[in-house]
């Protein structure tokens, strides 16, 4: 009985991160700031695989939002795909696949996300202990016929910037160096 006990309880920690998924693109896009708040662990990471988000302690994550919410408008953040593995009954892994509806500095943008996550079980449910935000693309919506066709697919800079995945990605490297040779 007690490994029914354990699978069932996986099953409901599994159920309880994909909430905890789903609350964050719905409080980001509804600009509910205390509930962004309430989903992050008191000790966690949100940062960027690119370097320009990077904040540690959930003080500095809600300062970083504030910033990012400053040049953002209306946003619909979808997410696809969600892998959890779990590294004990307290610990998990996680990477999510989504994408990104949204006015940033005045322009309607569209963008593919995936997040490298951390969460952790605390007294109040499962938080996000680290989140790592990378970009496939972000674009004009003009800007996407194509956009796969070259390296420079983030443009939510002033300067167009390489996209975070997959060119830089080991396995990606691997892969075209063993065509190569």
């Amino acid at each position: 009985m007690a490994d029914l006990e354990a699978r069932i309880a996986r099953l409901e920690a599994e159920s309880q991160i994909r909430q905890l998924v789903a609350r964050y693109s719905f409080d980001i896009d509804d600009r509910r700031v205390e509930a962004v708040r309430a989903l992050f662990a008191p000790d966690a990471v949100l940062r960027s695989h690119d370097g320009v988000m990077q904040a540690e302690g959930v003080d500095a994550i809600m300062a970083q939002f504030d910033g990012r919410f400053a040049v953002l408008g209306p946003g619909h953040h979808v997410m696809h795909d969600i892998q959890i593995d779990f590294v004990s009954e307290n610990e998990a892994t996680g990477r999510v696949a989504g994408h990104a509806e949204l006015m940033r500095k005045g322009r309607m943008m569209v963008a593919a996300i995936r997040y490298d996550d951390r969460y952790r079980r605390t007294p109040q449910g499962w938080k996000f202990a680290e989140r790592v935000i990378g970009f496939l693309y972000y674009v004009p919506v003009e800007a996407y016929p194509g956009i796969l066709g070259g390296p420079d697919r983030n443009h939510a800079y002033d300067a167009p910037k390489p996209a975070d995945y997959p060119e830089r990605l080991p396995d990606w490297i691997a892969y075209h160096q063993a065509l190569a040779d």
